[in-house]
């Protein structure tokens, strides 16, 4: 079967079919001499905030960004006499642990789900009933692929440990959990806004939310040298803000999420059919929520053969991610893992595949995915 490369994400796409909207909103960005944030930021934030259903939304330089400027806005790491511990998982974008080591926190890795993708609820709690050394101080939760953690249970393990729940929506843009979107339940949720997001801008953005409006101040204080008053630091602080350019691009897009998602969803319908009676794992729906496929990921014992079949029919794909972070150079052998080792996460990293997914993607091109996968196990 032959045709036009198939890309595994694709945001040109995006832009091309909404270009009208994100040049006018670049153009009146331009045009308003404000390039720090300002009205611009603003009208984003609210829209945003409103979008999540929570009160206050702080836009920053990056997802990483947001992550370290909740855990600062919480009270977590830097300057604190004994070591505060952070508890996530390995199984994730680098970015969440760099995030937690960048605010002067301890990660903790704990292990996920058997079949899934997320925490582990019960190697939570067994990580919480014998720690390392250090104040257990948060936890992070990510909502992974598009799909939210197993929340619930990890909101009464952080009430009865009295932790912060920070929650990780870099890929969860929309997702819902139990009724209510996904980052409507922590302390604070951040958001990415990386290009190839659900929501994404063209170069880096992030977002952080709140519904309450102590932390939304130092919020907002500390992405900005902590300033109160201009040129004046009320408390340490760091330069993260969200640029006017990104923020009128977001707004711009930020109409058509919705829209953007069911389509996400009907292209892991469509591959769900499609890929059925395969000797390989579908991505899983949790019960009563709300997946938005970021990403579609299968697992396969033949993932590299079939990587390179694909490949070799012009279908990309990508591996999201290769190697958990506790297993990087610059990580392993560092990190505190509880409870000991984490056997779901070092088993996922060698089946995973993620198969192309993005709203514009074409019923005829993810009809040739499935051709061609199937083509390999048949």
């Amino acid at each position: 079967m032959t045709g036009l490369p198939i890309p595994q994400t694709d945001p040109r796409a995006g832009y091309l079919e909404e270009r009208a909207a994100i040049d006018a909103a670049i153009a009146r960005v331009l045009a308003s001499g404000q390039y720090i944030l300002g009205r611009e930021v603003e009208a984003f934030e609210a829209e945003f905030a409103a979008w999540l259903g929570i009160g206050h939304a702080v836009g920053v330089g990056s997802g990483t960004d947001a992550l370290e400027l909740a855990l600062r806005a919480c009270g977590i790491g830097q300057g604190n006499k004994t070591a505060d511990l952070v508890f996530t998982v390995s199984h994730t974008a680098v970015a969440t642990v760099a995030a937690i080591e960048r605010a002067g926190a301890i990660p903790v890795l704990v292990d996920i789900e058997p079949g899934g993708f997320t925490m582990d609820p019960a190697a939570l709690e067994a990580a919480l009933s014998d720690p390392p050394p250090g104040r257990p101080a948060a936890i992070i939760p990510v909502h992974l692929y598009g799909e939210p953690a197993d929340l619930a249970p990890i909101m009464n393990l952080a009430r009865r440990h009295g932790l912060r729940v920070i929650e990780d929506c870099a890929q969860s843009h929309g997702a819902v959990y139990r009724g209510a979107p996904a980052g409507s339940f922590g302390d604070i949720a951040c958001f990415s806004f990386y290009p190839t997001k659900n929501l994404g801008a063209l170069g880096d953005a992030g977002m952080t939310a709140t519904g309450d409006p102590d932390l939304a101040v130092a919020l907002k204080e500390i992405r900005e040298y902590g300033w109160r008053d201009r040129y004046v630091s009320a408390r340490i602080g760091i330069n993260t803000r969200l640029d006017p350019l990104q923020a009128g691009i977001l707004g711009a897009r930020l109409p058509r999420l919705d829209g953007d998602n069911a389509r996400r969803v009907a292209i892991a319908e469509r591959y769900d059919q499609g890929l059925a009676g395969l000797p390989l794992d579908l991505p899983r729906r949790r019960a009563g929520c709300g997946h938005v496929f970021h990403q579609y990921v299968i697992r396969s014992r033949k993932r590299d053969g079939l990587r390179e079949h694909l490949r070799a029919a012009q279908i990309g794909s990508g591996i999201h991610y290769p190697v958990p972070v506790h297993l990087q150079p610059a990580y392993q052998g560092r990190l505190a893992e509880y409870p000991a080792g984490l056997p779901q996460t070092t088993r996922v990293m060698r089946e995973i595949l993620s198969l192309p997914i993005y709203p514009q993607l074409a019923p005829d091109a993810a009809n040739r995915v499935i051709a061609e996968t199937r083509r390999f196990f048949e």
